[in-house]
């Protein structure tokens, strides 16, 4: 990346690394630089000197896998192959099987079973086939077993269809490949739970004995597509058929419940098990999470504890996104302290990660940085961890700089890791920066990804640059509503409000259908433009679509009117959402202060406050404007101290400005001097 050298961003040893660096220099095509980092030739190995007598070679000091095959006992064959298979080289392994079918020579179950196994976790469908077509050779495609593998192997790589072939060939008489076909549709998703019921369906009137793994696959799929209504028939089904004391199939209904939103049934249900394991504690913490309950995860978390349950690694991982959420430093310590204690999860680098994400996410660089340096076996989750941390603390230049200093270590960014720093690139405005995370996002074969087109869109608008959005958005294969939402969205950075409303009226006549975060966006451009039929129009579509009631479209509505000066129809429109919250408050206070109705916005505002919503620093900086506006010196000043010592909202350059201004115009300069030093020293802290 010579390009980042412009940037103040020279490629230097890092401080922190322990191993001195190769000479090491970036590759150029074209002035279009790439990530990839070369390292200078060097010799690994001493060369042999000549005039030293070599040893003859004999055949016994060759390695056994160099013997010839012919002149191997089969069994020694087998074994070498599945070997080869447990090391994930498919390719060799099939070599193998190839010559042993060409020689005549057969091959046993075991040695299938292992290709089947390597096949399922490499996801490789053609070696899948080409391993099918060796068990035909053999005419072992009756044998009961295989055909089972084979069915989860199919559905294991994606190919259903294969599956159900292998499936429907075969004299179905026990449980085990039915599940192997229900945890097919299950781990493809796809929201396909139908799929799974319908499979399910056929084995009980096929009279299957179903067992507790055929009801898990189930109650996973009916999960993750939060089908309620199913999940609460598959509860009773288990009681039914005396399923229900399985303390696995427990825990699967608390995680289905949990992911249906139903908290008080998971609850209830874990209330009832008196043997609790990690598993199920794990289940409950991650549950909470899920749900954005944070107090509540960290709440059981303790009881386990208190209860004797050591935490597992996937508590820890669950456990410390919550912590940083909350910015419990000090528990985050507790768990830290944990970690080390138990050596065998500090050398775990998902643990490492989420210690470092945790640490960054509650402010602590400090801490979050020496567990980095201090980890033995870094990667590139641990390097993206501590990027985005730099990025949430403002630190953007060092968050780029990340970017040299983890190749240099010879780790390459991912998908998370571009996803991550492109932002930055767009906040610096380091367009030559961006161009050379859009090539090497090209060529690593990220470019088509919704995420990264988005974010490559976004930076080169905040660069200025829309003809490249327009090119990144052409070559899209598959858009779909966030990359029409982010085409709108770069339009609307540029200033080019009227080419956003193409943008959506293109959107419209396409396949996909605008969301509430589109709707909210263009009637926020139909404020501004005072467009007023367009964005009835959308206002139309928005109730038609059920989306009037969602918090930020109901509070651009009642902005847009606002704005307008329709303030009857932003009252209608604030009155119409049944649930009200800090957004819609301070949109229809914004809307009085627009229509020059001062005295009725600070009224709405002492009502939402006597009606217990909590206001934000938004509601503020409208409820002070409104009062700047109007000359009410004495509620903006009693607002401002309600602001910053019951609410505790650090004062912004804009609350300070409306507050100075209104002081000075009203004689009082002795108070507005006051809140001028206040000011100096906000900025002095900054």
């Amino acid at each position: 990346m010579e390009g980042l050298s412009s940037y103040n961003l020279t490629p230097k040893p890092h401080p922190f690394l322990r191993t001195p660096l190769k000479k090491l220099y970036f590759s150029n095509h074209n002035n279009n630089a790439s990530f990839k980092i070369t390292a200078a030739a060097a010799p690994i190995f001493q060369l042999p000197d000549g005039r030293k007598r070599r040893k003859k070679f004999h055949k016994k000091s060759a390695p056994h896998s160099f013997i010839p095959l012919h002149s191997k006992n089969p069994h020694i064959v087998y074994r070498d192959i599945q070997k080869l298979a447990k090391e994930d080289k498919l390719e060799e392994a099939l070599g193998m099987l190839d010559y042993m079918d060409r020689r005549g020579i057969p091959t046993n179950v075991t040695t299938f079973s292992a290709l089947i196994a390597a096949c399922l976790r490499v996801k490789s469908i053609e070696a899948a086939r080409r391993v099918h077509v060796h068990i035909r050779i053999n005419g072992l495609e009756g044998n009961e077993f295989l055909q089972t593998r084979l069915v989860h192997m199919y559905a294991g790589c994606g190919s259903v269809e294969d599956a159900k072939k292998v499936f429907g060939a075969m004299t179905v008489s026990s449980v085990y490949p039915w599940n192997a076909l229900l945890r097919g549709n299950v781990v493809l998703g796809r929201r396909n739970h139908r799929e799974v019921l319908a499979s399910f369906s056929e084995m009980r009137a096929a009279g299957v004995e179903l067992n507790v793994y055929s009801f898990s696959c189930l109650i996973k799929s009916l999960g993750g597509n939060r089908a309620l209504r199913q999940g609460l028939k598959t509860h009773g089904l288990l009681i039914k058929n005396g399923l229900f004391g399985s303390l696995i199939l427990r825990t699967s209904l608390i995680d289905m419940y949990f992911k249906c939103g139903k908290i008080k049934l998971a609850c209830s249900l874990f209330e009832e098990i008196e043997e609790r394991d990690a598993v199920l504690w794990g289940t409950m913490i991650a549950g909470f999470a899920h749900n954005r309950l944070q107090r509540e995860a960290l709440h059981y978390t303790r009881w386990m504890a208190e209860d004797g349950t050591r935490a597992n690694s996937v508590i820890l991982t669950s456990i410390l996104p919550v912590i940083g959420e909350v910015f419990a430093r000090k528990i985050g310590q507790e768990v830290h302290a944990y970690v080390i204690k138990t050596m065998d999860y500090s050398k775990h680098s998902f643990i490492q990660s989420g210690l470092i994400d945790m640490y960054c996410k509650c402010g602590d660089m400090v801490s979050g940085r020496k567990v980095f340096y201090g980890s033995t076996e870094r990667s590139t989750i641990s390097w993206t961890a501590l990027l985005s941390g730099y990025v949430a603390n403002g630190r953007l230049e060092q968050a780029l700089r990340s970017i040299i200093w983890m190749q240099q270590e010879g780790f390459k960014p991912d998908l998370v890791t571009i996803a991550t720093v492109l932002p930055v690139c767009g906040k610096l405005r380091a367009l030559k920066q961006g161009k050379e995370i859009h090539s090497y996002s090209i060529k690593n074969g990220f470019g088509q990804g919704v995420s990264i087109a988005t974010s490559l869109m976004m930076m080169y608008s905040k660069c200025g640059i829309l003809d490249y959005c327009l090119r990144v958005f052409s070559n899209m294969e598959r858009k779909n509503v966030i990359a029409w939402t982010a085409m709108m969205e770069s339009y609307i950075e540029c200033q080019c409000l009227y080419k956003a409303i193409d943008i959506f009226r293109l959107m419209q006549l396409s396949a996909h259908r605008p969301d509430s975060v589109t709707i909210a966006r263009i009637m926020s451009v139909c404020s501004q433009l005072k467009v007023q039929k367009h964005g009835m129009e959308v206002h139309g579509q928005a109730l038609k679509k059920d989306l009037a009631s969602v918090p930020r479209v109901a509070a651009e509505i009642v902005r847009m009117y606002g704005k307008w000066g329709a303030i009857e129809k932003a009252k209608l429109a604030f009155e119409g959402v049944p649930v009200k919250g800090s957004m819609t408050w301070t949109a229809i206070i914004e809307a009085y202060g627009c229509s020059g109705q001062y005295e009725e916005a600070v009224h709405v505002f002492k009502k939402m406050m006597s009606n217990g919503f909590s206001p934000n620093e938004f509601t503020f900086k409208a409820v002070l404007r409104a009062c700047e506006q109007g000359g009410f010196a004495d509620d903006a000043t009693s607002f401002f101290t309600l602001m910053t010592r019951r609410y505790k909202i650090t004062a912004a350059e804009e609350h300070y400005s409306s507050i100075i201004g209104l002081l000075t115009r009203s004689g009082r300069s002795e108070e507005a001097e006051k809140y001028i030093k206040l000011r100096s020293v906000l900025a002095l802290s900054k």
